[in-house]
């Protein structure tokens, strides 16, 4: 009989256990957790759970950390992109960042009664803070490890306590932020590759984005981080402050059966706290949409749109790059306009209080929401097609018409509505309604005053005996203005082409990399008409090219695509000219020859009626 070497039984083992861990995970992935029911299918508890986030529409996100302190700089280095990463842009030593940034972090002007009457005035009716980020450091005081703001800062204050008391003051919802899988503290945890030697981090070390499928050795210690940290401290944000809601993100730095795990940790001790769609991918109570987006596609079911006010969501000073009211203004309304909620960040400084310019913006929404809150509470998603002078938003037999762009000649042409009004009005003006007559089947026109009540959204309320009917058909003016038809307003078909995330460039066909692939919508000419067609795009790459048909109506036009190579640089491109007959057709854009990785990033086509 051999004698088995001592390494390789120990190395056996190791492989073993390995093994045991690896073959566990897979049972897990292979059933079905108990409790927790897809999106999409029907769930009476969900329901119930996310009644008051649909009501609410209008939330604030609060990134806040230690790494405010910094405004993203750190011993003369930026740390560029989101300064809540500066730990792990500019590969801060976690005991460095512990002594240097954690310790001395001493918010003394931190003011929670101030922070949630600032939203709430601003008309936001929830708040998401950040109870632990990336950092991994806990901005509570945590029992599960002393990496927490009580034990390891200069501040022994509560604001997790403080906040939650004044959001129940002042009739606010209240949850946390909770980074459950990138941790760049715990050493067994996913993301920090300077001071470990971890997968999940920029390195890509041990196989990359899905290290657990090529790196099965490292799955024990992740577990044990979950076990250790994630979800103890979950449970124990849960058991001190009642939250109403739970955000979590990048589920994709853990393998999926380990996010599963703890979303069911949450429904076994808060099966009523709402959690979002970051955690388990088709699992959580809604959809969340990409980060700082300007632009979405339909999206079905209830979601989420997180926009901050610069670019960055943790503080920078570096970062002057502000949108005004008025951009998040509108955006609310399309975004209710779609069947979504607007959580809108800020990110406070490291003494505590709230930049002024992201004060001023909220109070420009607020005098907005003063008045004009009504046509974004309790709506939902509107059975309008897209209008080219805003949206509109329902609730129940009343539409709200969110009116960006005032018409010159005072009339408001509102497209696919088949059922007539029994009223029309301005939102919040006294005397007398709106007159309005019909113009053919599925359009009606309203008269307005010559001068709009608001500059940045009036909003006009009609009203009906019953059900609203509508052609969802996107009508192209016959005569008259450029009808724009955006790509998100559109729908794909085939491989290899998606939408981009909807941020300030990226509202765009983002990838188109298949022969078969195609964007293509159905439109309503009422009249009978000639129009040139033009392309708005730009290229990735300056070898993204070919050649476009567009095709409508049995005709069709070819288009040479010229690569620009700048994503931020738009293009616009006559492709020719359509004659369309007077009734509904589908309009669809398809490659001819596709040549390097992608063809082109579509953003719209402009239809100009011609003479």
């Amino acid at each position: 009989m051999t004698t088995m070497p001592h390494f390789c039984r120990r190395r056996l083992g190791r492989w073993l256990a390995v093994g045991a861990a690896v073959l566990g995970t897979l049972r897990v992935a292979a059933a079905e957790p108990d409790g927790l029911v897809p999106l999409g299918e029907p769930d009476a508890a969900r329901d119930a759970r996310v009644a008051w986030h649909r009501e609410a529409r209008f939330g604030c996100f609060v990134h806040w950390g230690v790494y405010a302190a910094l405004g993203n700089e750190f011993d003369g280095r930026k740390g560029g992109g989101y300064a809540e990463h500066i730990m792990r842009v500019l590969k801060i030593p976690r005991a460095v960042y512990l002594e240097r940034v954690a310790q001395p972090f001493n918010p003394e002007q931190f003011d929670a009664d101030a922070w949630v009457r600032l939203m709430r005035d601003a008309g936001m009716r929830y708040l998401i803070i950040t109870a632990k980020h990336h950092d991994g450091f806990a901005m509570y005081p945590s029992k599960v490890t002393p990496y927490n703001l009580t034990t390891a800062s200069a501040f022994k204050r509560d604001p997790m306590r403080e906040l939650s008391d004044a959001c129940r003051k002042h009739g606010l919802k209240f949850g946390f932020y909770y980074s459950h899988a990138f941790d760049w503290e715990h050493p067994d945890a996913p993301g920090n590759d300077w001071d470990y030697d971890n997968p999940g981090g920029d390195k890509l070390l041990h196989g990359g984005r899905d290290w657990w499928k090529r790196y099965p050795e490292f799955l024990p210690r992740a577990q044990r981080y979950v076990n250790e940290k994630s979800i103890p401290q979950i449970q124990e944000l849960v058991a001190l402050y009642h939250p109403d809601i739970l955000w979590f993100d990048t589920p994709h730095k853990l393998p999926p059966e380990e996010n599963r795990r703890i979303l069911q940790a949450v429904r076994d001790c808060a099966p009523g706290v709402v959690v979002n769609g970051r955690l388990v991918a088709n699992y959580g109570d809604y959809k969340n949409t990409g980060d700082r987006p300007a632009y979405f596609p339909e999206t079905a079911g209830h979601w989420e749109a997180i926009p901050t006010t610069n670019e960055s969501y943790g503080y920078s000073k570096f970062d002057l790059s502000h949108k005004p009211p008025e951009h998040f203004i509108r955006l609310l309304a399309l975004t209710v306009a779609k069947g979504g909620n607007l959580l809108m960040n800020i990110g406070p400084k490291g003494d505590g209080t709230i930049d002024p310019v992201d004060q001023g913006i909220l109070r420009g929404i607020g005098a907005w929401m003063q008045q004009y809150g009504e046509s974004i509470y309790g709506c939902d998603r509107t059975p309008l097609p897209v209008q080219g002078w805003g949206a509109s938003t329902r609730k129940g037999n009343r539409l709200y018409l969110h009116v960006f762009d005032w018409p010159a000649d005072g009339r408001l042409l509102v497209a696919g509505l088949k059922t007539d009004p029994t009223s029309a009005r301005l939102l919040g003006a006294a005397g007398p309604g709106l007159t309005v007559k019909r113009v053919g089947p599925d359009d009606v026109e309203i008269q307005l005053p010559a001068r709009s009540p608001d500059k940045v959204d009036s909003v006009i309320v009609l009203d009906f005996a019953g059900a609203i009917a509508a052609n969802k058909a996107l009508r192209v003016a016959p005569a008259g203005a450029t009808t724009t038809l955006h790509v998100m307003a559109g729908r794909l078909t085939g491989k290899g082409i998606r939408y981009g995330d909807g941020k300030r460039t990226r509202d765009v066909v983002e990838e188109w990399s298949a022969p078969d692939g195609a964007v293509s919508w159905t439109v309503r000419v009422p009249q009978a008409a000639r129009f040139r067609v033009a392309a708005n795009y730009n290229t990735a790459a300056k070898d993204n090219t070919g050649t476009f048909v567009i095709e409508a109506a049995g005709q069709s036009i070819s288009g040479q695509v010229t690569p620009t190579g700048n994503l931020a640089t738009f293009r616009t491109d006559t492709v020719g000219e359509l004659a369309l007959p007077a009734g509904e057709h589908t309009l669809t854009v398809r490659p001819g020859k596709i040549a390097g990785a992608n063809l082109m990033r579509l953003r719209q086509l402009e239809l100009t009626p011609g003479n």
